[in-house]
């Protein structure tokens, strides 16, 4: 027996499945001590209102510039629950496991999932793990879900852009798009290009302290990119929007790569990005917040909201003409989370 991999006696439910979860997998993700381990977790109340998401990584490969499939999965959950202004609490973990998966980078994952949860101020407190056969899945995947409180009555969703309100975005966009198709392909690229994976709830925080009700919607642009968020946000909110191609923060590396290969980093996937849609007298102030946190430094004034057609979507290019923005059709990279 080779102890250095996971076995489908991992999964079972029996000896090997409470070695791997009390020498591994929970003394490294929660430390929740063996009397404290029950079928769930006991959640204590939080005032206002509760927002609840879940999501599944199945990114490849699940060690790529920047990050890792685990540092990954806690900063998309953590950050679907700050696009709603909610203040994230709390996680759960389950994990699919492959038959012949390596305990060494398995431990690596979960090392990664345990930082990027003490960073974001979120404590993972209930999981499952399962181990399939080999060849039924593809080394590891992994679901979470997130809880999160939500401490004021703004309405802030994607149906509430406005006339008049100004797009902001936090940062270059493509990054980890890019970043993860270069670790996929053995691509030798710029060091420059490296995931932009990161919990941004600590950016909202600061944002929704300093403009507060200014702000209309958040939404990170994860798959389909920058203009496939764009597109839903102007159907749901019944809105126009045009965009100023020359103001989209996008590194040289970057756009080199996907000049090369023929993609247009509009509709790249980013992991560590929002759009917010403020107000226009608060937008200069909402600027300036985003420029002094350390997420934000690269913020931009990308756009801006007007009255109709609603739902569509349109560029100002750089040589001052105008061109349509749809959604991603079909998939640009697969399994790019």
């Amino acid at each position: 027996m080779n102890n250095d991999l996971i076995l489908l006696g991992h999964g079972s439910g029996g000896r090997l499945s409470h070695q791997l979860l009390d020498e591994l997998i929970i003394p490294i993700v929660s430390g929740i001590s063996p009397a404290g381990q029950n079928d769930a977790a006991l959640l204590e109340s939080v005032p206002g209102r509760i927002a609840y998401t879940t999501d599944s990584f199945v990114v490849d490969p699940i060690f790529f510039p920047g990050g890792t499939i685990g540092s990954l999965a806690v900063h998309g959950t953590v950050n679907d629950l700050a696009m709603m202004g909610a203040r994230p609490l709390w996680l759960s973990v389950g994990l699919i496991i492959e038959e012949g998966f390596s305990k060494a980078d398995l431990k690596t994952i979960l090392e990664d999932m345990r930082a990027a949860a003490d960073a974001a101020g979120v404590a993972i407190v209930t999981g499952d793990t399962k181990v399939v056969p080999r060849g039924k899945a593809d080394k590891i995947f992994i679901t979470t879900s997130g809880v999160g409180a939500v401490e004021h009555t703004l309405p802030i969703h994607g149906a509430n852009a406005r006339p008049g309100d100004v797009i902001i975005i936090n940062g270059t966009i493509g990054d980890h798009g890019i970043a993860v198709m270069a670790g996929r392909e053995g691509l030798e690229v710029d060091t420059e290009i490296q995931s932009d994976s990161a919990a941004l709830n600590g950016l909202v925080a600061v944002l929704l302290a300093e403009v507060g009700g200014g702000v209309h919607v958040l939404r990170d642009p994860t798959r389909g990119g920058v203009a496939t968020t764009i597109k839903e946000i102007a159907q749901q909110s019944g809105v126009a929007i045009t965009l100023k191609e020359e103001a989209l923060p996008v590194k040289a590396a970057v756009r080199g790569v996907c000049s090369i290969l023929g993609l247009d980093p509009l509709f790249v996937a980013n992991e560590g990005k929002l759009l917010a849609f403020v107000a226009a007298d608060a937008a200069d102030g909402a600027l300036a917040t985003m420029r002094k946190h350390p997420l934000g430094g690269n913020a931009a004034i990308i756009g801006a909201v007007g009255a109709g057609p609603a739902g569509r979507v349109q560029m100002e290019t750089v040589i001052g003409g105008m061109r349509s923005v749809d959604m991603l059709s079909g998939e640009q990279l697969p399994r790019i989370c």
